[in-house]
């Protein structure tokens, strides 16, 4: 991934110096480049908001009691995993996280996920049912309210930033269910 990264800034940079615009490599690195900093502080914010409410509701069990409503659909999408194993709780809280916008505080709660499920995985090389059954629900994830979208779009000055909840719910809906099947159909097939 790095080499990928520094040929495309090399091809940036040649084709600037090429189009005899090597000003734009300055302007670039000084604006863009701040505004990528005030971005990630921005989400920074949401981050620590979300990862914290996740770890209160972990020690007050409330995530326990999620896991256990939960647990007929668990026990559907993830059959070889132990209902009280800690992949569990660990992926409920990433899928909440999700549910409710904070992406990138998932981001965390889902590592703590996989690597539950590696725990799990007699073959360490290849990826069990399990964890590519909860990547594709990790990356598909029904959003509720999708916090980081509404944020962008206050930033950027929308009239109503909220307009796009419903369509948001409905496409996360269906692309969850559309993964989920995939994934079924694929391991039938396995």
């Amino acid at each position: 991934m790095n080499v990928i990264w520094i040929v495309m800034i090399l091809i940036g940079i040649a084709v600037a110096v090429l189009t005899g615009k090597p000003e734009v490599i300055n302007d670039v690195i000084i604006h863009d480049t701040g505004e990528a900093i005030v971005f990630a502080i921005g989400l920074t914010g949401i981050m620590s908001f979300w990862l914290g409410l996740m770890n209160i509701a972990k020690k007050s069990g409330l995530i326990n009691s999620f896991a256990k409503l939960m647990k007929p659909i668990t026990r559907v999408l993830f059959p070889q995993v132990p209902q009280n194993h800690p992949a569990i709780g660990a992926m409920m809280m990433n899928m909440v996280a999700n549910m409710f916008g904070a992406g990138n505080s998932a981001t965390a709660l889902g590592l703590k996920a996989m690597e539950e499920l590696q725990k799990l995985n007699p073959d360490k090389k290849t990826a069990t049912n399990a964890m590519v059954m909860f990547l594709v629900i990790n990356m598909s994830s029904i959003q509720l309210i999708p916090l980081t979208i509404l944020k962008l779009r206050s930033d950027a000055g929308s009239n109503n930033p909220s307009e796009i909840i419903i369509t948001s719910i409905l496409a996360t809906i269906v692309s969850t269910v559309v993964g989920i099947i995939a994934c079924k159909i694929m391991e039938v097939k396995k």
